[in-house]
C-alpha cells in the first residue's frame, strides 16, 4: 500500500474510501511539483490510519482486560 501511495497517491485515498481527498490529490498530482506533495500527503495519511488502528486495538484490549 505504501508503494501505491508513492506512485499513485490518489489511488491510495480511493482504496481507503476517501473519495474527496482522492480527487484533491489527483488534481495535485496533475503537476509534477504537486505530485511530490500528493505523495507525501498520501504516505502520512496512510501512516496515521495505521497508528489509529493500533491505538484502537490497544484501547480495546485494555477495556477487555478490565471488564
Amino acid at each position: 500500500m505504501t508503494l501505491i501511495a508513492i506512485i499513485f497517491p490518489w489511488v491510495s485515498f480511493f482504496l481507503r474510501g476517501k473519495i474527496f481527498s482522492g480527487i484533491i490529490c489527483l488534481i495535485l498530482q496533475v503537476t509534477l511539483v504537486g505530485w511530490l506533495h500528493a505523495s507525501i500527503w498520501a504516505i502520512i495519511s496512510l501512516q496515521n490510519k495505521r497508528a489509529d488502528r493500533r491505538t484502537e486495538k490497544m484501547i480495546e484490549a485494555m477495556n477487555s482486560k478490565s471488564a
